[in-house]
């Protein structure tokens, strides 16, 4: 290492340099990594938080994909899925995407009716599930309907009375609002739902024996998701996510090229003294320990510095932008830029590995 201090001493431009751009694209990494995280959240966590085992939907038309959006579920449907998981909980949840009002104010919501914990997520536990005529409204959406308990908001025609604000729970990026099913079944009348629909998805909590699961499934006419599965029959979840972690990919894979060429043009002005210390008897291990180590040295400050700033920004955001921190979103991606960029530093080490001594030593130098 004493050649690879002196060096990083020497040329503090150089290394300030190649910081600097490991610390831009850790920020991108992070900030895209925390809203991917964020935006996933704001999708899916009413359906994360249901915990169920598995999700049943009514089967889509030929060609068409299994969604949360088009599926309507009758009572014989619901019937068959308890006939043929007798030990488990199945537990009829409607769900529809539409809009309510209070007062002047009008906003777009998704109402849940039948879920665990009063349907609007986590921290909703404790609150008591709401009877006909009343809805219980989720944080953001209390706070975009400007309503709170005791209030009265509409939704499609009827009057609801706001027991309680409980909750952070999102469905498709709106905030939830959780009805009783009669309620719910009155909304989806008036918006174009089939008289004879009586849910939109099936949660069972338990285990389903899998041939039980099938046969249910051809007797019913629906489609069942085990675990993350599930999340694939929300529509705007797959092409985001996809988009999104396409993007990530992207950035990683460009960081990985760029600290590889940064090392490499290094590692060749390096050429000549390396191979005047592969001449005076130093082994290979320890000259590419030298050049790894240099490359861990800058990579740590870069990316040290860059998820700092991530950290110091995200945590700055306003509530309403979806943004998650956590060593997921930070840490991870951290790991994962050093391992690239150590990867990319050492594919410039061949010229390390086959440094001839001669090259040094010769009449030419």
């Amino acid at each position: 290492m004493f050649l690879a201090r002196r060096d990083l001493v020497f040329a503090k431009g150089r290394f300030a340099l190649i910081a600097s751009v490991v610390t831009l694209i850790t920020v991108l990494v992070g900030f895209l990594t925390g809203l991917t995280a964020g935006l996933a959240g704001q999708n899916v966590d009413a359906v994360l938080s249901w915990k169920a085992d598995r999700l049943v939907v009514s089967a889509p038309q030929a060609g068409a994909q299994e969604s949360f959006a088009t599926s309507a579920l009758t009572e014989q449907q619901v019937e068959a899925w308890r006939s043929a998981a007798p030990d488990a909980e199945v537990r009829p949840i409607g769900l529809s995407q539409l809009s309510a009002s209070h007062g002047e104010l009008r906003a777009g919501i998704a109402l849940v009716a039948g879920a665990p914990g009063a349907g609007t997520g986590p921290g909703a536990g404790d609150t008591p599930a709401p009877a006909p005529g009343e809805t219980v409204l989720s944080q953001d959406a209390a706070s975009a309907l400007h309503a709170a308990a005791g209030d009265t908001i509409t939704v499609a025609g009827q009057e609801l009375r706001v027991t309680a604000v409980a909750g952070t729970g999102h469905y498709s990026h709106v905030p939830l609002v959780s009805v009783a099913p009669e309620s719910w079944h009155a909304a989806a009348l008036r918006t174009g739902a089939e008289p004879a629909t009586v849910a939109t998805v099936l949660a069972i909590t338990g285990q389903v024996n899998d041939d039980a699961a099938a046969a249910a499934e051809r007797g019913s006419d629906t489609v069942s998701f085990s675990g993350f599965q599930a999340l694939s029959a929300v529509g705007s979840f797959r092409s985001e996510i996809g988009s999104l972690g396409l993007m990530i990919a992207l950035l990683l894979g460009i960081s990985a090229l760029v600290v590889g060429a940064f090392f490499t043009v290094w590692t060749l002005q390096r050429k000549g003294d390396l191979a005047v210390l592969k001449a005076l008897g130093a082994p290979t291990g320890a000259l590419v320990r030298d050049a790894l180590a240099q490359a861990g040295i800058v990579l740590l400050i870069g990316i040290a510095v860059g998820l700092g700033l991530v950290v110091a920004a995200g945590s700055a955001l306003p509530d309403g932008l979806p943004f998650v921190l956590s060593p997921l979103t930070t840490v991870l991606p951290g790991v994962v830029m050093a391992l690239l960029g150590l990867g990319g530093a050492a594919v410039a080490l061949r010229s390390v590995t086959h440094a001839d001594p001669q090259t040094a030593l010769g009449s030419a130098r």
